[in-house]
């Protein structure tokens, strides 16, 4: 049986440690995954490297930065290079990236329109080109603070506020142009 999360990662061996790992990140890690590549095979794919990476790896980590820290850097690398070494074509049909709370009861009408909201949203987002794609799914979608992204993606804090800007009003202008209002 598995030992709890919460539990010291020195008290635990390497095997407890990856299965621990894996339970808590390995959705995140796959979404993100995702957000790269845009197929869920190939995002499955790459999260399996990433633990394989991590379980190999793991007498290397040296507690600088966090696991999670750690293994997005992992995923993004392993993304980066899925992008660079295999022919990616974009699916079709996109998966909401994000589901709704729903803090009150609603209809059968406004569920749809949210529905078809996140979906446009979410195509939208997925057809920004993959600089502005990376930093407003780990911004908005994954909810990391702008130091948080500078660690993961390595690059500078005026880049990531920069390249944010500009998603945002690419998202903008895409909303325009399909008839909507300024989403923001």
């Amino acid at each position: 049986m598995s030992r709890g999360l919460d539990e010291t990662p020195e008290s635990m061996d390497n095997e407890q440690l990856l299965e621990n790992l894996m339970v808590q990140y390995g959705g995140a890690i796959k979404k993100l995954a995702y957000t790269y590549v845009r197929n869920w095979s190939i995002a499955e794919d790459i999260t399996q490297e990433v633990f394989l990476s991590v379980y190999k790896n793991l007498h290397r980590f040296r507690g600088e930065a966090s696991y999670k820290t750690w293994l997005y850097k992992i995923a993004i690398n392993k993304s980066k290079d899925a992008l660079k070494t295999r022919y990616l074509r974009p699916d079709k049909l996109l998966k909401k990236l994000k589901t709704h709370e729903q803090r009150h009861e609603q209809s059968a009408e406004e569920v749809a329109m949210i529905k078809d909201e996140d979906k446009a949203l979410g195509e939208r987002v997925m057809a920004l080109p993959l600089k502005y794609r990376e930093v407003i799914i780990l911004y908005y979608y994954e909810g990391l603070k702008l130091e948080e992204i500078e660690l993961y993606t390595q690059l500078k804090l005026s880049t990531i506020k920069t390249r944010l800007r500009r998603a945002r009003g690419l998202l903008r202008k895409m909303y325009e142009e399909k008839g909507g209002k300024d989403i923001g």
